[in-house]
């Protein structure tokens, strides 16, 4: 078990859907989520002395609200409700994640088709936030909503971050705070995504979690810097 004093924030992430280009290679193939092995990660995580479940739902489960995002894999809400009841009874904090990262290079956004390409106008973010709603009724989360925005290669700079600021606004609203990917580590061909979040650094508020994510290394000298900006860090390196 580890200490919380150590590390206070031990969390797992669960796609129920995913897309990025890999994952889209086998989309054809992919299955309706399997609700005995998510429920046996959260009895195992439980075991182990995590304390912290970010569920992405994409378009893996049904919503009343906008039908037309079910694919053949997606399954029930009630899926995703009792996913949140098997962490409550854990004493592990949910929090659910949308990513709303505009990118058809990456396509982590297709799971809004078809409207992946109003490209964040009133009727995108009237979409978006119905959405959001119902995955707060279900989810019924207490501090937190992941909005994802890795990778985002569509959006300019200033548009990258009036899109945080227009969810983070939302979501504050709602009485939850933000959680955002934080891609600061990459340079090289993601040079462009790194430039992203750091231009958004001087620009959003202080109370959005940045999540430094990373396929290799821990980057303490990035960490150390948001948190001298003034961020609450969470560090999610690779193996």
């Amino acid at each position: 078990m580890v200490k919380e004093s150590v590390i206070p924030v031990r969390g797992f992430l669960i796609h129920i859907s995913h897309y990025d280009p890999q994952w889209c290679k086998v989309k054809s193939r992919e299955k309706p989520f399997d609700l005995d092995l998510g429920l046996e990660i959260i009895d195992t995580m439980s075991e182990v002395g995590l304390n912290l479940l970010v569920i992405d739902c994409a378009d893996g489960v049904r919503y009343k609200s906008h039908p037309e995002l079910a694919r053949k894999y997606t399954v029930p809400m009630s899926y995703l409700e009792k996913l949140v009841n098997r962490a409550q009874e854990k004493g592990i904090e949910v929090v659910p994640k949308l990513n709303f990262s505009q990118s058809r290079y990456h396509q982590h956004n297709d799971w809004f088709r078809p409207h992946n390409d109003l490209f964040d106008n009133d009727n995108y973010w009237k979409i978006a936030f119905e959405i959001i709603d119902e995955i707060i009724q279900t989810c019924h989360p207490r501090r937190y909503f992941h909005i994802g925005m890795d990778e985002d290669h569509d959006r300019a700079h200033s548009q990258y971050i009036e899109a945080i600021l227009k969810l983070q606004s939302g979501l504050k609203e709602r009485g939850l705070r933000s959680i955002i990917w934080n891609d600061s580590s990459y340079g090289e061909r993601a040079l462009v995504h790194a430039e992203k979040s750091l231009a958004a650094e001087n620009k959003i508020p202080k109370d959005i979690v940045q999540v430094l994510w990373d396929y290799s290394n821990v980057q303490p000298k990035i960490i150390r810097r948001l948190i001298e900006e003034g961020f609450q860090v969470w560090g999610a390196p690779g193996p």
